[in-house]
């Protein structure tokens, strides 16, 4: 689309508070924010995505003290940490703001004296309850509970010469403005709750200035004085594409005012959605379109700290399990209006259950049989079938669902829209049956059509999976060889043109994980992370050091077979394999009945694993297999070799798989 005819989207986060390292449930913010601007462009769009840090106050003033540095110097640090994040996890915002760049903090002083000289900012005194972390006076009547009724910290009296704005000059406009335009607070619990909780019972004038700390912008005409942190951070969304308040603004600002989007965190919708429509009213400029105060992720097991040593970074998540990971469980749990949960084993299940299997190993499986059966062609042969019909309506449904998923800004509910395609695709495999068509000569033209409608299938998936996932996305294109199509072409099947080769070795997208692994690794992170005080045997340690105790009599208790000789092991032929099938055997309460491919060759090998692995387990694991062992019938079905396992004192079992990904068929010597 030519870019002058594209119709404009800007969308802003809120800007981090500079005073530390964000954990994931601040970074969860700007992955959301990216993935919707990054869908806007896929649509069409010519999208503007700013972001940055709020680095003035009282706060990061005592944090600057405590860390021995000037207050420049400690938001230097850590406004690049921040940056250093939202890099890490691949954002595509085309702005990142800083409230200590020179161009904001001459336009805040001169959007002050504005407001001043026109009457709507006026000098007085302030009495009150003031909260540090949040920045923000409370009356008597707004304490709950003697404390502040935002982060539930102790207040402190605090009392002081002020500046004020007059804000119920402009609360009838603010709130008729509300009730004509039924979307600008979403979701609409937020608006209610600022309506009948603010606006409704009257509004008290706005402290804008403070006397009782230095770092912030100075008002240029009484330097007794810095703004007060909400005038001055909330306009970094006008100043940062070049408003000026002597009505000299950019062709940025003239281009992308107002904001289609303010997407911020639900604590914070009050500053959004009352101080900030009418800071602009009185400046005379439009207000944005929408404002959406997204819910929070919580940790599962209680609310996160340093002093607890439970945080949850992303930078951390990322180095376990990669970023796209991270940005998967970000956006698909966290409901739209509710608050979302996070545990690591909560995310080594969905790793597993969601990444690894349902969406990589449907990948790896249709390009591993597309190039063992057709060295990595796809062909369009016209063998059609009834079930392709579903295949293909399901498939062109979910672009027109994912897209009006997001429209909405429901993000999770788009995710599982593309992600149920995927399903479909897999269910496709089982209905299918491609290792059974290939044994037939004469049905190597619809084996060719199958493999064809599955990779179409997943092409369109990983299109829209990008905005989402951007390297899961590309990776699955380029394994496929195809071009995107664009979101203007989702309504079209067999794009992918005759004769399209594959890629040779398709790369494993996401690993499974072992959670025992994976926590091993969180404690030592715990240990990490938690103040000195804190680092005790908890409850989660004792039962590591109970299981290794346990461990230890076990190993000592060993007992062994007799000893064989090198002639005797060189006997049994190891091999790797890969299950590309697997279902129950109805008739055994413990056999799994697995179909193997060992180099050209295809077992079927059944197993007493039943009580530790499901069938969509097991689909695509390479395994160590015992392959010349004699077939024998098992439940009246037979069984052509063993997998290996090991097993404990208590019956559980674990595959010996290979810890390099090893071809089918690999001698294992």
């Amino acid at each position: 689309m030519p870019e002058e005819k594209k119709p404009k989207y800007y969308i802003t986060t809120a800007i981090a508070y500079a005073s530390g390292k964000p954990h994931i449930g601040n970074t969860y913010e700007i992955v959301l924010a990216d993935a919707i601007a990054r869908f806007r462009r896929a649509e069409g769009y010519d999208v503007f995505f700013q972001t940055g840090t709020d680095e003035h106050g009282q706060k990061i003033e005592l944090k600057a003290q405590e860390a021995g540095m000037d207050p420049q110097t400690y938001v230097d640090k850590t406004s690049a940490e921040i940056k250093r994040i939202w890099d890490l996890m691949n954002t595509s915002y085309d702005k990142f703001m800083r409230t200590t760049e020179p161009y904001h903090e001459k336009q805040v002083q001169k959007i002050f004296r504005k407001l001043y000289d026109q009457g709507d900012i006026y000098k007085g005194s302030y009495e009150g309850w003031y909260c540090t972390p949040c920045e923000s006076f409370w009356t008597e009547s707004q304490l709950v509970d003697g404390k502040c009724p935002d982060c539930g910290r102790p207040v402190t009296r605090a009392s002081e010469e002020a500046y004020f704005f007059k804000m119920s000059k402009y609360a009838p406009k603010l709130i008729d403005y509300i009730n004509t335009h039924p979307d600008f607070i979403q979701p609409e619990s937020r608006k209610n709750e600022m309506m009948n909780n603010f606006l409704l019972p009257g509004l008290q004038d706005l402290c804008v200035s403070r006397t009782s700390f230095k770092w912030g912008i100075p008002v240029d005409f009484d330097d007794k004085h810095v703004v007060y942190v909400w005038l001055d951070a909330l306009t970094n969304y006008i100043t940062g594409i070049g408003y000026d308040a002597d009505g000299n603004s950019s062709d940025l600002y003239k281009k992308y005012w107002p904001a289609d989007l303010h997407l911020i965190g639900k604590d914070i919708i009050r500053f959004h959605t009352i101080y900030w429509p009418i800071f602009l009213m009185a400046l005379g400029e439009p207000l944005p379109k929408q404002v959406f105060g997204h819910p929070w992720l919580l940790q599962g097991d209680g609310k996160m700290s340093k002093s607890r040593g439970n945080v949850i970074y992303a930078d951390d998540l990322a180095e376990f399990f990669g970023v796209d990971a991270v940005r998967y469980f970000c956006l698909h749990e966290m409901p739209f209006e509710n608050d979302g949960v996070i545990s690591w084993e909560l995310f080594v299940s969905r790793l597993n259950s969601d990444l690894a299997n349902t969406l990589g190993n449907l990948v790896k499986r249709t390009i591993s049989m597309t190039n063992k059966y057709f060295d990595g062609i796809l062909h369009k042969t016209g063998a059609w079938e009834a079930v392709d019909d579903d295949l293909k309506a399901a498939v062109l449904q979910t672009p027109k669902n994912t897209v009006a998923k997001m429209k909405t800004l429901h993000a999770a509910d788009a995710l599982t829209e593309i992600f149920n395609l995927f399903k479909r695709c897999n269910k496709y495999i089982d209905e299918t049956a491609p290792w059974v068509l290939a044994r037939d000569p004469e049905k190597q033209d619809r084996l060719a059509q199958v493999l064809y409608n599955l990779s179409e299938s997943i092409a369109i998936g990983a299109e829209l999976l990008e905005p989402f996932m951007p390297g899961t996305g590309e990776k699955i294109l380029e394994q496929l060889n195809v071009q995107k199509r664009g979101f203007g072409h989702m309504d079209e099947f067999a794009l992918i043109p005759d004769g399209t080769k594959v890629t040779e070795d398709p790369e494993v997208l996401f690993a499974r994980q072992d959670l025992k692994e994976v926590m091993e690794r969180v404690e030592k992170l715990h240990s990490r992370y938690a103040a000195p005080a804190e680092k005790k045997v908890t409850p989660g340690r004792i039962h590591a050091q109970q299981e290794t105790e346990k461990e230890t009599k076990e190993a000592e208790a060993l007992t062994h077979k007799p000893e064989i000789t090198i002639d005797d092991f060189d006997k049994i032929e190891f091999r790797v394999g890969e299950i590309i099938a697997c279902e129950e055997v109805k008739k055994s309460k413990k056999l799994l009945c697995n179909t193997v491919k060992i180099g050209n060759e295809t077992r079927q090998i059944l197993s007493g694993i039943k009580s530790c692995y499901k069938p969509e387990d097991m689909v695509g694991r390479k395994v160590m297999v015992v392959a010349n062992l004699k077939s024998a019938k098992l439940a009246g079905m037979l069984s052509e070799g063993m997998i290996l396992c090991a097993e404990d004192g208590n019956g559980t079992l674990s595959l010996m798989t290979p810890d390099k990904d090893m071809p089918s068929g690999s001698e294992i010597c």
